[in-house]
C-alpha cells in the first residue's frame, strides 16, 4: 500500500506541475471579504490621518492578490453575512480594476465553514449523495460562469475552506466518508472547468489548516491523492494559537514540499496588535503593532524558505475587519493604518 500511495502521489503532482502558476509571481495577498460591508457601515480607513481606499493602500504596499469568500445563500443562515454572489462580484471588479489577482474561496455553506463546522446549505439538506455531487457541480459551474460573464475570472479557486475534516457534513465528513468527500471535491473542480468557458483555467487550491501538524497534513494529502483528486496549490492556515510556533510551521511546510513537490501558500494568517491573550503565554511576538509586523515578516520568511521555490505566497486574513476582529486588522480603533502595512516595503518586497 505504501508503494502504491507513493506512485499515486508522484503521478498526481507530475500532472499538476504541467500547469504554471499565474505569472509565476509570489503572492502577497489579503482576504478583504468584509471590506465593502465595513465601508457601507460608515467605517473610514485612514493613512496619515486622511481617508484612504483600502485596496489602493494594499496595492501601494506591494500586495498583488485578494482573496474573496463566497457563501451559497447567506440570507438562509442564522448570522447574516454579506458574502453572496453579487457582493463578491462587485468586490472582484474593484480589485481587478486595480490589477489584483483574485482567489475565490468557496465555503459550500450558507455561513462559516472550517475544521469545526462544515454545515450543509439549507437548500441542500434533503439531498442524497448523488444529488449533492450534482449540486456542487452546478453551483460551482454557475458561479464561475457569472464571474466569466462579468470579466473577472478568478486566477485561483479554493474548492472548500479548511477541509481537513471534510465538507458538507454529514455526507462529506472525514474521516468517515473519504470516497464521498473526494467525489464532492472532484465535482467542484469539474464545475470550475465547466463554468470558465473560453477563459484561462483558474488554478485549483486545496485548503487545510494543519500548518503545524505534519502527520495530519500528510495523512490528509495521501488519502486525497489516492483518490486521484488533482489540484495545483496547497493552501494552509497559520494562527499561532492553534498551530504552534513559527519553527514548527516552517518545518512542516518544508517537509510537505519535499514529500509532495507542490506549490504551497499560507493562505490565512493573522495576529493581534492589541493585548488580548489570544496568542497564549508562550507567544513569540508581543501583541502590539510592532509585534504584528514582526509576525507577518516571520511568516513570509518561512514561506520563502520552502525548498525548490515552492513557497508561493502569504495572505493576511481580513486586514479591514471590525468588531471582535478589529485587533487583528491593519487598522487601529480610530481607523489609522498600523505599521504592519509596511511588511513588504523596501527590503521586504519580492
Amino acid at each position: 500500500m505504501r508503494n502504491y500511495l507513493g506512485a499515486v502521489i508522484l503521478a498526481g503532482f507530475a500532472t499538476c506541475a504541467l500547469r504554471p502558476m499565474v505569472a509565476q509571481s509570489y503572492a502577497i495577498g489579503a482576504d478583504v471579504s468584509f471590506l465593502a460591508q465595513c465601508e457601507r457601515d460608515g467605517v473610514v480607513f485612514k493613512e496619515g490621518g486622511k481617508p484612504v481606499d483600502v485596496l489602493w493602500l494594499l496595492k501601494e504596499h506591494h500586495y498583488n492578490w485578494v482573496r474573496l469568500r463566497i457563501f451559497h445563500d447567506p440570507s438562509a443562515a442564522a448570522i447574516h453575512l454579506p458574502n453572496n454572489l453579487d457582493y463578491t462580484l462587485a468586490l472582484a471588479e474593484r480589485a481587478q480594476a486595480l490589477g489584483f489577482h483574485i482567489l475565490l474561496d468557496f465555503h459550500y455553506s450558507d455561513s462559516w465553514a472550517d475544521p469545526g463546522q462544515q454545515p450543509m446549505p439549507a437548500a441542500w439538506k434533503t439531498l442524497t449523495h448523488k444529488q449533492l455531487v450534482k449540486q456542487v457541480f452546478v453551483y460551482t459551474r454557475d458561479t464561475i460562469a457569472s464571474f466569466a460573464a462579468r470579466g473577472v475570472m478568478p486566477d485561483m479557486v479554493q474548492v472548500g475552506n479548511e477541509v481537513t475534516n471534510g465538507i458538507l457534513w454529514p455526507d462529506g465528513k472525514l474521516p468517515e466518508n473519504w470516497d464521498r468527500f473526494a467525489a464532492l471535491i472532484k465535482a467542484g473542480i469539474r464545475g470550475v472547468d465547466a463554468g470558465r468557458g473560453s477563459a484561462q483555467r483558474p488554478q485549483i487550491m486545496i485548503h487545510i489548516e494543519r500548518s503545524g501538524d505534519y502527520a495530519a497534513a500528510a495523512g490528509f494529502l495521501d488519502n486525497l491523492l489516492a483518490r486521484h483528486v488533482k489540484f495545483d496549490v496547497l493552501g494552509l492556515s497559520y494562527y499561532p494559537r492553534w498551530h504552534g510556533p513559527i519553527a514548527r510551521m516552517r518545518g512542516n511546510l518544508r517537509d510537505l514540499a519535499l514529500r509532495y513537490h507542490i506549490p504551497i501558500m499560507v493562505v490565512e494568517c493573522a495576529y493581534d496588535w492589541a493585548p488580548t491573550g489570544v496568542a497564549g503565554k508562550s507567544a513569540e511576538f508581543p501583541e502590539s503593532p510592532d509585534g504584528q509586523l514582526a509576525f507577518l515578516r516571520a511568516v513570509d520568511a518561512a514561506v520563502r524558505a520552502i525548498p525548490n521555490h515552492l513557497g508561493r505566497g502569504v495572505f493576511w486574513w481580513e486586514p479591514a475587519a471590525q468588531g471582535p476582529l478589529l485587533d487583528r486588522s491593519f487598522f487601529d480603533k480610530d481607523g489609522n493604518v498600523l505599521p504592519v502595512i509596511t511588511a513588504f516595503d523596501s527590503g521586504h518586497a519580492p
